[in-house]
């Protein structure tokens, strides 16, 4: 057992030093590894940290930490190798490796009813570049006010539109990364406002403009119904927590009563 505590401090002694680069070897061997790297992994990991975080940086941290965490196992395991070893080892690591990105995809998943509220306001304000702009140039004006959620999935919609794709799929992807209520509609409008004509813009833009005030609206009522509950919550914490006082003063106060009584 000493011995196998000995090559593990020797292994993290020489990742430390860089004796052992796993950057050098995760570039070396990168072909291989973006097989394992998720198609979504981009986006949330930019939805998350924004800008601040490089998406390789961290994937390749996920491939060392992985990396180490197998080679640790098959250390423990070394005194009795077997298959059996060598598959959770695998397993281990592997498990260390996704652990990341379930952490992004469920702090996605926590974040879609903030972006259902959000939503309806950055539209508004996108309403009202449209009437002065393209959609395309009026998408890529919105990016820098837009809330930071929204951005990745405007740089990626705006990037795919200005290498000319002309079709409904960048919009449609936009829906798919942002799936809360109405996005799919709401940028079916956004398509079809932008390749309408100039004398149908108007009335489009007008019918836009109509489902953005309705989305606003079911916001603003779902809003409002939250801090209701939120409200009546902490006012039935309020009256149990007072009535449990209450209880235990005249349990204290008969308790007394008997005590004297004896």
């Amino acid at each position: 057992m000493e011995v196998l505590i000995f090559g593990g401090i020797i292994l993290f002694v020489l990742v430390y030093n860089k004796t052992i680069d796993t950057k050098k070897f995760a570039k070396d061997n990168s072909k291989l590894f973006n097989l394992l790297r998720e198609s979504d992994y981009d986006f949330l990991v930019r939805m998350k940290y924004g800008d601040k975080v490089d998406p390789d940086v961290l994937f390749e941290q996920r491939l060392r930490n992985g990396l180490i965490v197998g080679i640790v196992f098959l250390i423990l395991f070394m005194n009795t190798v077997s298959l059996l070893n060598i598959v959770i080892s695998v397993v281990v690591g592997f498990l260390t490796f996704k652990s990341s990105y379930w952490s992004l995809k469920n702090f996605y998943k926590k974040h879609l009813h903030e972006i259902d509220l959000l939503l309806p306001y950055y539209l508004k304000g996108l309403e009202i570049l449209i009437q002065h702009y393209t959609v395309p140039i009026a998408l890529a004006r919105s990016i820098d006010d837009a809330p930071d959620v929204f951005k990745p999935g405007l740089k990626k919609m705006v990037e795919e539109i200005n290498a000319g794709d002309s079709t409904v799929d960048p919009y449609m992807e936009f829906a798919n990364d942002y799936p809360v209520r109405d996005s799919m509609r709401m940028m079916r409008l956004l398509y079809r406002l932008g390749i309408g004509s100039q004398e149908r813009k108007q009335e489009r833009l007008m019918m836009f403009s109509r489902s953005v005030s309705n989305l606003q609206n079911k916001a603003r009522e779902v809003k409002y119904k939250e801090r209701l509950e939120h409200m009546e919550n902490q006012t039935m914490t309020m009256l149990i927590c007072t009535g449990i006082g209450v209880m235990l003063i005249l349990l204290i106060a008969m308790m007394g009563m008997f005590s004297t009584a004896v």
